[in-house]
C-alpha cells in the first residue's frame, strides 16, 4: 500500500469527542531521529504541556521516541485535528529553531485510537511508556527520560 494512500486512510472516519480518551501517534518525516537527544525531546514535551495549559487535553501519559511520539490524552474542548495541528506545529517551529533548519518535521497524517471506558488506562499507559524498552533503547523504563504518566 503506498504511503500517501495510507496517510489518507488514517484520516478517514476520524471523529473527535470531548471526554473521549485517545492514544495519538505522530511520526517524523522519513523517520528522521529528531528527538534522539534530550533537549530536542523536551521541545515535544513542552508542546504537550502547553496543550494541557490551554485546556485542550488532559495529558495522561506520553513517550517521545527518537522518531515519533505516543500521547495518551483525554480530549477536552477541541477536535483531534486542531489539537494535533497546534501541537505538531509548535514542535516543528521549536525543533527547526533549535536545530537551525527549515522544512517539515512530520509525516503527513497521524494515528489516533479511541480507548473504550472499559479498558485499563494504566495498562495502556504502561504499554506507551515501555516503548523505549521494546525498542532496545534502555534496560528499564526509569533509564529513559522522555516519558511521563499521571499514575507515577
Amino acid at each position: 500500500m503506498p504511503r500517501k494512500y495510507h496517510a489518507h486512510r488514517l484520516r478517514t472516519g476520524r471523529y473527535s469527542q470531548p471526554g473521549q480518551i485517545y492514544v495519538l501517534t505522530s511520526v517524523t518525516r522519513n523517520r528522521e531521529p529528531l528527538f534522539s537527544d534530550f533537549h530536542s525531546g523536551r521541545l515535544a514535551v513542552a508542546a504537550f504541556k502547553q496543550a494541557e495549559r490551554e485546556q485542550l487535553v488532559r495529558s495522561l501519559a506520553f513517550v517521545v521516541m527518537p522518531d515519533h511520539f505516543h500521547w495518551l490524552v483525554e480530549l477536552r474542548d477541541t477536535t483531534l485535528p486542531v489539537l494535533m495541528g497546534r501541537t505538531r506545529s509548535r514542535i516543528c517551529v521549536s525543533v527547526n529553531r533549535q536545530r537551525q533548519r527549515k522544512g517539515a518535521v512530520w509525516q503527513r497524517g497521524y494515528h489516533d485510537l479511541g480507548i473504550r471506558k472499559t479498558e485499563d488506562l494504566q495498562a495502556v499507559a504502561r504499554y506507551i511508556v515501555a516503548n523505549p524498552l521494546r525498542a532496545g533503547l534502555v534496560r528499564k523504563v526509569g533509564d529513559y527520560s522522555l516519558w511521563d504518566a499521571i499514575w507515577v
